[in-house]
């Protein structure tokens, strides 16, 4: 199974105290780390409006993941969540390998394909740049 790299956005409920809202990402960690993978990095957005009320609250706590591990093993980590008394909504998507490449968490990162006309227009506006230099 090749490794992939997958975002997880959690909102934990808003009343929860700042350490059961660390206890909750540790978990998560705790299971990433029994299946084979990583966190690469943990982003505290922090209190957030909702768009809309959820379980008549308006507001929730939110923290991004990304993490470096194999698809089948993060099913403990969406088992976990969805029973998760604290946990409001949570989201897993995979990134797609070249974002994953462009933001360094695996290798092979391929530049990007640039068009031969648009390496045509970057050089005559080099050109056409330096000729105005000139005549000044």
């Amino acid at each position: 199974m090749a490794v992939r790299v997958y975002e997880l956005m959690i909102i934990v409920d808003r009343d929860v105290d700042d350490s059961a809202n660390t206890a909750v990402l540790d978990r998560v960690g705790e299971l990433v780390e029994a299946g084979g993978g990583t966190v690469a990095t943990v982003d505290k957005w922090g209190r957030r409006r909702f768009a809309y009320p959820i379980n008549h609250k308006d507001e929730g706590v939110y923290s991004v993941l990304e993490i470096v591990t194999e698809g089948p093993n993060l099913d403990d980590v969406d088992r976990y969540l969805r029973l998760a008394d604290d946990v409001v909504r949570h989201k897993i998507f995979r990134l797609p390998d070249t974002e994953a490449a462009r933001r360094g968490l695996i290798g092979g990162a391929t530049p990007e394909p640039v068009s031969a006309s648009a390496g045509v227009a970057a050089s005559s506006r080099q050109a056409s740049d330096q000729d105005e230099e000139g005549k000044d």
